[in-house]
């Protein structure tokens, strides 16, 4: 069956367009007006691509809602993680799921069992909206990081690894300050926190090099994509670059950002940074670095809705053309992952689309098709 998506703002490429949309089944079959069975009228509202999110902590969140708990049902967690997702206009999301923690954080660890096995079930199942593919974050310092992403390089929605390393006093923690208001629950005493970060500097010298050359020579071996996290200096980018990475998430530092474009790699920022015009680690603003025109992409990190936004502000802040703006939470993202079929709208990619209005300059979603079925 063939439905038109007609009265509407239309994002392409390289323009808007106000011709019908038409698709048949899953996937978009053509611009310009044509015989169908049904039709939807936008009412004026935007037509874009369903979004793509590389790096969301957001499943975590649900199951894990508040400090040392785990929510009962790891499968309700989900699916209400999914609900978050579909209704931010985001139809295929890599959950980010930390391995790579100390001995003693055992609750990281049932989390990252759980969330796989019961992504993976409710997938079966038919119970999520969302395309859920997963990335792998894994923690170089972490005792048994390579240990546990061996074990899990078969799984088949495994498509992004990223290499990360929160030790104290570098990347994102450079500013020690800013460590401590982030773990303020904790209530360290100066000398707790001061024991803290020497143990997390020794995790650091005893597993870190080794982890990553485990892990790049299995992601090399598989043709997985590989992200650095939190680039700091020109170094930490000409590293990364040197081990064949090819995305720079997050880089804290507009001389990081630089020198990665300069060497190719494709640079994510964050929304929230984005939407908040700042970094809630004191690190440079997206803003700022967008209007260089040193950002590819966007992620919504800790808050799905802000992807939409955050590339919606691109366009009101940094001179960003509206299919420019959209290109880094659709197409952008897809080119990276080496994702072919979705992404944009063009003939015989999916129809994951997403209808938007604008309200007060801000960007809600009003509905969301997958391959053609509206879920939201």
């Amino acid at each position: 069956m063939k439905t038109a998506f007609v009265n509407g703002k239309i994002i392409l490429n390289d323009r808007i367009s106000d011709e019908e949309l038409i698709i048949k089944d899953k996937s978009i079959f053509s611009l310009g007006p044509m015989n169908r069975a049904k039709e939807i009228d936008l009412e004026g509202d935007y037509l874009c691509a369903g979004l793509l999110e590389l790096h969301t902590d957001n499943l975590e969140k649900h199951i894990s809602p508040r400090p040392g708990i785990i929510w009962p049902s790891t499968l309700s967690a989900v699916k209400a993680h999914d609900t978050q997702i579909i209704g931010a206009g985001i139809t295929t999301v890599f959950d980010s799921i930390a391995i790579g923690f100390r001995g003693d954080d055992n609750l990281r660890s049932q989390i990252f069992k759980d969330s796989i096995a019961v992504l993976d079930y409710a997938q079966k199942k038919d119970l999520l909206r969302a395309s859920h593919l997963i990335h792998l974050r894994c923690e170089l310092p972490g005792e048994n990081t390579s240990d546990i992403f061996e074990e899990f390089l078969n799984e088949e929605k495994l498509k992004l690894v990223s290499l990360m390393d929160h030790t104290v006093g570098q990347r994102q923690w450079r500013d020690i300050s800013k460590w401590r208001t982030f773990h303020r629950a904790k209530s360290w005493t100066d000398e707790e926190a001061k024991n803290e970060i020497e143990k997390l500097k020794i995790m650091q010298s005893m597993y870190a090099e080794k982890n990553k050359s485990i892990i790049l020579s299995k992601c090399k071996e598989l043709n997985i994509s590989v992200a650095s996290h939190d680039d700091t200096t020109e170094e930490h980018c000409l590293d990364a670059f040197n081990n064949g990475i090819v995305i720079s998430e997050f880089p804290t530092s507009k001389a990081a950002a630089v020198k990665a474009k300069s060497l190719g790699l494709k640079t994510i920022m964050g929304a929230p940074n984005v939407v908040r015009e700042g970094s809630h680690s004191g690190n440079v603003s997206a803003i700022e670095l967008a209007n260089e025109r040193l950002l590819d992409g966007l992620s919504s990190d800790y808050v799905p809705i802000s992807l939409l936004h955050g590339a919606f502000m691109l366009h009101q802040k940094a001179g960003f053309t509206i299919p420019e703006a959209m290109a880094t939470v659709t197409k952008n993202i897809a080119a990276m992952l080496k994702i072919e079929d979705r992404g944009e709208i063009m003939e015989d990619k999916r129809a994951d689309l997403v209808r938007i209005r604008l309200i007060n300059d801000t960007p809600i979603v009003i509905n969301v098709w997958q391959q053609g079925e509206r879920v939201f």
